[in-house]
């Protein structure tokens, strides 16, 4: 007895380690549709007008898309709203802006620990002025960030159910 007891301990280690450096490395899905907004420069008030962009776009894509059930959903949505997020962006700033929805380049980012890789991916960008200055970036669909940023949401956690048995048993 004594013997299956350890096996299971073993077992359930190498479970939790595979469960842990998963769940580190794996959170934006293959299928995401991210945004990406771009200030001027890195000047304060450049950050300040890029945060204020941010959170105007943010409330009107998540009215948008908060009844979206598939990626298919959301990029016709998006599509179709251009003009709205135009018209928000407008109402923003008197900046120059471009905004571009397709598949676009993000640099490499490190967030929280976890290092996202430069690439092409599907997103929407909004480059303020000369774009030279930080960017703020999330995934759109599924709304990763436009949870964070909705009082009216409730908090989402994400479980992994072998690793609930564990913690239950072990």
């Amino acid at each position: 007895m004594k013997k299956q007891t350890i096996i299971l301990v073993i077992i359930a280690f190498i479970i939790v380690l595979l469960v842990k450096d998963k769940s580190e490395n794996l959170i934006i899905p293959k299928e995401a549709i991210r945004i990406r907004i771009i200030s001027n420069s890195n000047d304060s008030l450049d950050i300040e007008e890029k945060m204020q962009v941010k959170k105007n776009v943010e409330k009107e894509i998540y009215n948008l898309l908060k009844s979206a059930n598939s990626i298919e959903e959301a990029r016709e949505i998006i599509n179709q709203n251009l003009d709205k997020l135009n018209i928000t962006i407008e109402d923003t700033t008197n900046r120059d802006y471009s905004i571009s929805f397709g598949n676009n380049y993000f640099p490499r980012k490190t967030y929280k620990g976890v290092i996202y890789d430069e690439g092409i991916y599907e997103s929407l960008v909004i480059s303020l002025g000369e774009a030279q200055g930080d960017n703020w970036w999330c995934v759109l669909f599924p709304p990763l960030c436009l949870l964070d940023g909705n009082e009216e949401t409730e908090d989402v956690e994400y479980k992994f159910f072998v690793k609930e048995l564990i913690d239950k048993y072990f």
